[in-house]
């Protein structure tokens, strides 16, 4: 499992540790994962996803995951995230055709 929030695309960073007397070591900066689930209102069903804390923010102040896939961009977006985003859309384009 690679160490990458599904969402925002947020990876592990690679930096030093600096000690006192100044000798550098090599050291990794991972990212704050968390796995949680998320209920997708278009879709009607719950979905499993590795995502960051910060992420997990975004998500609750754009009010759900099914508005942050429809703003956020394919470029940051997982495969599966991707996929889910695709089928959102789908979802809302029929519902809208047999609402109105």
């Amino acid at each position: 499992m690679a160490r990458r929030c599904e969402l925002t695309g947020k990876a592990v960073l690679t930096g030093n540790n600096v000690s006192h007397a100044n000798r550098r070591t090599k050291r990794r900066f991972l990212p704050n994962l968390c796995n949680v689930t998320l209920q997708s209102d278009a879709l009607k069903k719950r979905v499993r996803l590795t995502i960051s804390a910060h992420a997990l923010r975004s998500v609750e102040h754009r009010g759900g995951l099914d508005a942050y896939l429809l703003k956020a961009g394919d470029d940051e977006l997982s495969l599966r995230a991707r996929r889910l985003k695709r089928d959102i859309v789908k979802a809302q384009a029929a519902q809208s055709q047999a609402a109105g």
